[in-house]
């Protein structure tokens, strides 16, 4: 993985740049990013993402009570960059796994890979999770895939891993890229496993989950995405069937393969 992009207040960001499509096309580098929370963001870091690579859009994956507990991060005072907070979860919905206007901290109701069934396979839960995602906020997937057609991007979420697997899984498919590809740039997080989560220990928001499970249940398995793009194909003909059906249209798809692809 040649696409890492050192940073102090993040462990977890990757450029998209690079990676081939079917059709012989390239991602331009620079204009899709990938990362884990950016609250802590040095001022070193800022001038890298902002001055450096360009970025001019957040998309901000987190529900409303963590960005209320975590904070909204320091990009957020960058009048260059536009934060998009497009929440995964159905905040306060009554059939979600969230509950973000409750008064109280309840980190099972606020963290995408918690309040999980005890029966079956943690993948087999994951991809339960996912498809959740597509059932309780699909208009937080479709804008976040028409925001990266405005210019250099940053999507993130708390350890950058599901939500925002997710949502770059679409992204990916939509711009061409093989399946294949689109797998291992999700597991590829895996390889910063250790240092996403003692960041995320070191916040009271995630620190009781993760030291109530062991590590490796934390870790992308490349089956997790791929029965995830599976159940996709089966029940909406693909990513792109599911977006259609949510509003997407073929301009939009020019839109984003035109403002990323070289």
């Amino acid at each position: 993985m040649t696409r890492w992009i050192e940073l102090d207040g993040a462990v977890n960001v990757r450029d998209m740049g690079g990676l081939v499509t079917t059709d012989g096309a390239t991602i331009r580098t620079g204009l899709l990013l990938r990362s884990d929370n950016l609250q802590a963001l040095t001022p070193a870091d800022i001038d890298r993402l902002v001055t450096d690579i360009g970025v001019r859009h957040v998309i901000d994956l987190r529900s409303d009570t963590e960005v209320e507990l975590e904070g909204p991060g320091p990009l957020t005072r960058e009048p260059a960059v536009t934060i998009h907070h497009l929440s995964l979860f159905a905040e306060g919905g009554g059939l979600t796994d969230v509950d973000a206007d409750t008064p109280r901290l309840d980190t099972d109701k606020i963290l995408p890979w918690q309040d999980r069934q005890e029966e079956g396979h943690e993948s087999e839960r994951s991809v339960g999770h996912y498809l959740g995602y597509l059932t309780d906020v699909p208009g937080s997937v479709v804008s976040a895939l028409r925001v990266m057609s405005q210019g250099s991007s940053i999507v993130h979420c708390a350890a950058g891993k599901d939500r925002t697997g997710v949502v770059i899984a679409f992204a990916l498919h939509v711009l061409g890229v093989p399946r294949e590809r689109v797998i291992a740039d999700y597991t590829a997080t895996g390889d910063r496993l250790e240092a996403i989560l003692a960041r995320l220990r070191s916040s009271d928001t995630y620190a009781q989950d993760l030291d109530s499970r062991p590590t490796d249940t934390h870790r992308p398995h490349a089956y997790t995405m791929e029965k995830f793009l599976t159940i996709l194909d089966e029940r909406h003909g693909g990513p792109i069937g599911w977006l259609e059906h949510h509003g997407w249209t073929d301009d939009d798809t020019i839109a984003l393969r035109t403002a990323l692809l070289a």
